[in-house]
This record gives C-alpha cells, structure tokens and sequence, in this order.
C-alpha cells in the first residue's frame, strides 16, 4: 500500500486544525471520503439524477442502472450468492431496527434473545424494546478478563429458548473480533436464527457472509469511505422471507386497492419511498476504492498500525488501555490516569489530533470496565506510524499540562 498516494486521494486530511496538522483518528465513527466518491456522488447528481424503477426515460434508466449496480457491488463486496439478498437502509442502525421489528412476531412469551454486554446501543436497544413487547427474555454472553468472549459457557446461554442470538462482529471499544462462525453454528444447533453487527469489520477485513453463516449482517457506508445515509442489510433468502415489512408505502408494493396491497419481491418490499439513489452511488464507488486497494491489504495495515500503537502507548506512565493484545480491530480505547476522557479529547483536539472520547454508544461495556468513558483511536488505511507518533507527543503534552494543574 503506498500510504502517501491513499492521502492524497482524501482531501479533509490536507487542513490545519488550531495551527496544527489533522490527525484523524476517529474513523470508527465515521471515515473520510476519497475524491473517487465525492466526485461520483456528484457526478450523479449534474448528470444522472432522477428517480429509479419509476421512469422509462433515460436518466431514470440511467439512475436505476446505477442503483441497482451498486446493489451488485454490494453484494460481490460481502461475498453473497444474489444481490437480492441485499437491501438498502439508511445505516446500520436501521438495518438492525428493519430485522427487529419486522421479525418480531417470531417470538412467544418465554422465548430469549442472546447478546453480548460489548453491544452497541444499536444492537442492544431495539431487542430491549422487542423482548419487552414479546414478553421475550434478554440473555447475555459472558465476557473474560481480557474482554474476549468465553465461548465455553455458549452451551448454557444458547439453548432450545433462543430464538435470536445478535452480536457484534468487531467491538467499537474493545477491539475484540468475536467469533462469529462459532456461535453461529452453535445458534444453528438449536434452531435460532443469527444476527451479525458488522459496522466495525466490513470496513476494515474481508468479509464473506457465506464463511461467517449468520442469517442477516449489517452495516453502514459511512465507515467504509462511503458517504452518510446509506447502510445495508444482508440476508439469507429463507431468513428474508421470514420478515414482514414496516415501513409502507410507494416503491415497496405490488399492486393496490382501496382496502387491501401486495407487497414487491425481496428486496425491493424493504425500500419504501424514494431511496438514496446519490448514497448507493457513492457506496459503489467507496466499494470499488477499498476492492482496488485489496481488503487484506487494509486489514494488515490496521494491525500493524494498532500493534504499533500499543507498544507506543505502553510508554506512557498512568495510560490504561482495554481489550485484548491481538488480534484485534483497529481501534484502542483507553484512559490517562484520573483524567477525565472529555478533558483528554479537549486538549488533543488542540495538538491537531482528533480522537473519540465518552462511551461510545456502548454504555453496559463501561459498567463491565468500572470507567464512566473512554478515549478512542481509531485507524483506517490513510493513518501512517508518523500520525500515532504524534498522538504520543500530545499525549504526553497532556499529562504534563494536568499535572501542573494538579500541584
């Protein structure tokens, strides 16, 4: 990979932030775009904007070929047997919300639903809500010293009650990388059907949902180069059908009368409305970026970045970090000494160096860790050693700055 041409591709990168050089390492909340998809969104919309499915002319034909080949890539990228097994959603979060509300009469009063406490509020909050509209029980994986999952105990949480097990492929705290093809097989034993948050690892590794087995995965495009509003929903045909729609109207139907509609094929019954023609195109090009550069490539040079930083951050007196050593995501959450995450991001953000601080969506994690927040870096294939170094310079200019408050 040759880091220095990838920089250039990414024009935010090239500003000063309070005089300083950007350091952005905070790609786990949202990555930056390369020129290739700006200038494909844009393309878009001077040339070909118009609505799709709908018209005969030509832009329309245009727009529709673009949306539906975007579906394709899509579908290539995650490694799917049909594009149809791919729908389009406004970001993992509704993915997860579109599975959760839509699959919901599966489940009788007794029935349980298996997590994890890593889980992002995405995958945590709406099975909270459906368990208590089912009458459903919430069960949760345990967890081990070293954040890992204790996949030694799967036998006594996924049982002939569980009718779901949902977890996180990539922790956003942790960095954990969850063994997802275990605990599916395990949820396929007993019948239950297997959902995979992917925000953190379809941007980041290669991803195949016919190796990982699970039933649905989700995630978004935003974390992956693409631009914001677009995220995806995988599904196995047969879990696909299981699902009712939840958001209704035009797009989505078959055909209407006043007092009764059918509902369009897999995936289209999924996309009511007008979809996000423009996010689908960029998606597309953010697909063909990262495909040119090769995902192996991109997951060896997180690791090596993360690997680096942790020896790095290993210098530094009072810095605790969380997670496991290796392997890992590309990402390190961490805390220096008593002061407070928010205070650390603060005086960060005045060296140039843009990180994460709080609890990151992931609130329970914080409880099992015994901290209120954390500061998170997180890397992407256009961060450099160069970029972590300066992080430890500012670090150390941190701890420095709070001591002297401190006496």
């Amino acid at each position: 990979m040759d880091i220095n041409a990838i920089r250039r591709d990414f024009p935010v990168l090239h500003q000063l932030v309070h005089g300083k050089p950007l350091v952005y390492l905070d790609s786990a909340a949202t990555a930056h775009k390369p020129r290739q998809v700006l200038e494909a969104i844009s393309n878009f919309y001077q040339r070909d904007n118009a609505n799709v499915h709908r018209a005969i002319h030509t832009l329309g034909e245009r727009a529709t070929a673009s949306y539906e080949g975007a579906r394709q890539k899509v579908a290539t990228f995650i490694g799917a047997r049909s594009a149809k097994q791919c729908i389009f959603t406004k970001n993992a979060t509704e993915a997860i919300n579109l599975v959760a509300y839509s699959w919901m009469h599966h489940l009788q009063p007794g029935d349980e639903i298996v997590l994890t406490p890593m889980e992002h509020h995405s995958n945590l909050v709406p099975w909270q809500q459906i368990a208590e509209r089912r009458q459903a029980k919430l069960r949760f994986l345990p967890i081990m010293p070293d954040g890992q999952l204790d996949t030694a105990q799967l036998g006594d949480y996924i049982s002939a009650k569980t009718r779901l097990v949902a977890l996180t492929h990539v922790s956003n705290v942790l960095g954990v990388i969850n063994p997802v093809q275990q605990i599916t097989a395990a949820a396929h034993a007993v019948g239950a059907r297997v959902l995979v948050d992917g925000a953190q690892s379809v941007p980041h590794m290669p991803v195949n949902v016919e190796q990982l087995g699970c039933d649905f995965l989700a995630f978004s495009g935003h974390k992956m180069c693409g631009p914001t509003g677009i995220g995806v929903l995988y599904g196995k045909e047969e879990a696909l059908k299981e699902l009712e729609p939840f958001l209704f109207g035009g797009e989505m139907i078959s055909s209407v009368c006043l007092t009764s509609a059918t509902w369009k094929e897999i995936p289209w019954r999924f996309e009511a409305g007008t979809p996000n023609i423009a996010g689908a195109v960029g998606l597309a090009a953010a697909i063909d970026y990262l495909s040119g550069i090769g995902m192996e490539n991109i997951a060896d040079h997180n690791a090596k970045l993360v690997a680096y930083a942790q020896e790095r951050l290993q210098s530094i007196s009072d810095l605790v970090t969380y997670g496991p050593s290796a392997p890992r995501g590309a990402l390190i959450a961490f805390n220096l000494g008593q002061v407070h995450p928010h205070d650390v991001a603060t005086i960060l953000d005045q060296e140039g160096v843009a990180v994460r601080a709080g609890h990151h969506c992931a609130q329970p994690i914080m409880e099992w860790l015994q901290v209120p927040a954390t500061v998170r870096a997180s890397f992407y294939l256009y961060n450099n050693e160069e970029e972590i170094d300066v992080l430890l310079q500012a670090l150390v200019k941190t701890k420095e700055f709070f001591s002297h408050v401190a006496r």
